[in-house]
């Protein structure tokens, strides 16, 4: 009875913390979710989302769009930002403390370091696994089925089926 009601409440915190965004059926939340919907935020079917040792928060610039796809997991701790476009697969799992974003924020020099970059998309593939603490960074394509070991930070694409390690990550092997 009691996991039957854990359920049920998790498919409920799912309707009120992602209210603001394209929701698919059958979603459930963990914890606490932060969203900050100024564009699009689309979340497939199924997905599973763990905001309880720390919040996990989800956000799209005002041009930007955020897709995840079905059946996809992101744990704790895990910022998502999309001011153009990041699109996560189906059947991902995203560890804790990744951090996914398709702008710098600032820029390098001196002189323009409070001048906001262009952002560059990333699509992360179908069933691909990032370890925790990954970082992935502006205009990384990411394979699918690939891992993407823990505390890396993928600066360039990543092929379908590699195992990727480091920083900057690099593929070891193929899976």
């Amino acid at each position: 009875m009691f996991d039957f009601l854990n359920k049920v409440m998790a498919v409920i915190r799912a309707r009120i913390y992602l209210s603001q965004t394209q929701l698919g059926r059958k979603v459930r939340v963990d914890g606490r979710v932060y969203v900050h919907p100024d564009g699009n935020i689309i979340i497939g079917d199924r997905c599973r989302f763990t905001g309880t040792m720390g919040g996990l928060e989800l956000g799209a610039g005002p041009e930007g769009t955020l897709e995840i796809g079905e059946n996809t997991f992101i744990n704790y701790g895990t910022s998502v930002s999309a001011m153009k476009r990041v699109t996560i697969g189906r059947d991902c799992a995203i560890g804790t403390y990744c951090m996914i974003m398709d702008n710098d924020f600032h820029k390098i020099s001196p002189e323009e370091r409070y001048e906001f970059p262009e952002s560059d998309p990333i699509t992360i593939g179908d069933k691909v696994w990032l370890g925790g603490h990954v970082i992935v960074l502006k205009g990384v394509t990411i394979g699918d089925g690939s891992v993407v070991a823990a505390g890396s930070i993928v600066t360039k694409d990543i092929p379908p089926r590699s195992l990727a390690v480091g920083a900057p990550a690099k593929v070891i092997r193929q899976i």
